[in-house]
């Protein structure tokens, strides 16, 4: 699969201090450690998205109630539901960690049952999908996978090849956290994502996320005042004809 900065523990550790701090070294294990003692303690709260009141999502893989999979989940669910029984593509394996799912999941890197490991360029598969959905993936495009070429651009390339293997009706659907990668973000505020609908997100309290706009999403930064993503973008494609 080539050079890959997640392949060695050692390369993982210095991308990780990079990206969210070395103070997460630390706190993230205490968070996993301590995840059967804190999530019950966790007063339930809702967000609304597209006019429905959805639940915050928590489960000790990955934090959810730390960080934007707290939304993030829900919605995709959201998304899947709406697709039921229907051909659905998920491009990296999010979701399985934490719902019971039977569609197809594309990955380049992760490797467990049943999922494809090949990078969305290459894919190549005999029917086209009436929904790609893509949790918190692509803004490591071009950004963390060591790639030739700008971020934005290996981003924008993504997306195409997304919405060609869609059919006539189908849908991408792609959560971003913001202030991540600045490539993304500039990408969105200069209205080159090319997204048909947008929904932002943003964190306003430790257990309260509320809808706002491009400009309010884009002003928060990343890991502050909360940990990892402060506000989300749920970007919204149609398929292209050809």
């Amino acid at each position: 699969m080539g050079s890959h900065l997640y392949n060695s523990q050692l390369g993982k550790v210095a991308w990780f201090v990079r990206r969210f701090g070395a103070a997460e070294l630390f706190l993230k294990p205490l968070r996993c450690v301590f995840a059967s003692l804190i999530i019950p303690r966790l007063a339930r709260a809702e967000f609304v998205f597209e006019g429905k009141s959805l639940p915050l999502f928590y489960h000790r893989y990955n934090m959810t109630w730390a960080t934007e999979r707290a939304v993030e989940v829900p919605i995709a669910q959201e998304f899947i539901e709406r697709f039921a029984g229907k051909r659905v593509l998920e491009v990296g394996n999010v979701t399985p960690h934490y719902l019971d799912t039977a569609h197809t999941v594309l990955d380049k890197y992760e490797r467990g049952p049943g999922i494809i490991n090949e990078d969305i360029a290459d894919y190549s598969p005999p029917e086209r999908f009436d929904l790609i959905l893509s949790v918190s993936t692509f803004e490591h495009i071009g950004y963390d996978d060591e790639v030739n070429g700008e971020s934005g651009e290996k981003i924008g390339q993504a997306i195409t090849i997304c919405r060609r293997l869609l059919t006539a009706a189908g849908q991408l659907v792609l959560t971003l956290p913001l202030g991540y990668n600045p490539a993304l973000d500039r990408m969105i505020a200069d209205g080159k994502l090319g997204c048909d609908r947008a929904i932002f997100l943003k964190r306003t309290g430790r257990l309260a996320w509320q809808t706002v706009d491009a400009g309010a999403a884009l002003a928060c930064e990343y890991g502050r005042p909360f940990p990892y993503g402060n506000a989300v973008m749920i970007a919204q494609f149609g398929g292209l004809c050809e």
